[in-house]
């Protein structure tokens, strides 16, 4: 099973793995793929700038470093994601939300997520 991580996951399965689920932690653990999206990447630098989470400073200085020690492979996103989740019939309105659950479902990932927002997006979630 091929899995997408959430901001709030590789957060915490990097600074706080005690706040993850143990299904989460065994999926991760267990999966032949682990992918961690661009979307990610611009959201905790997005949060980073406006003061909303200034701990993940070291990890959006060396986020492909800080993927790469877990394997975890980068993700980037593409046209076709953006069309998708763009598309999605739902009221929510997080684009970052919106652009990871694109991604999922074109390339058929489950979403590692304790956030039930993802279940209006379409997007297979675990946690």
């Amino acid at each position: 099973m091929g899995l997408l991580l959430d901001s709030a996951t590789l957060i915490w399965w990097i600074y706080d793995a005690h706040r993850l689920s143990p299904p989460a932690v065994r999926a991760v653990n267990e999966a032949d793929r682990v992918v961690v999206s661009s979307v990610t990447a611009m959201e905790l630098a997005t949060k980073l700038r406006i003061g909303k989470l200034p701990q993940v400073r070291p990890l959006v200085a060396s986020f492909a470093e800080h993927c790469a020690i877990d394997n975890f492979e980068l993700l980037p996103l593409r046209h076709e994601h953006s069309i998708c989740g763009g598309s999605i019939p739902s009221e929510h309105r997080d684009l970052f939300d919106r652009m990871l659950a694109g991604q999922a479902i074109v390339e058929n990932l489950t979403l590692v997520s304790p956030d039930t927002a993802f279940d209006a997006l379409g997007a297979r979630r675990l946690w």
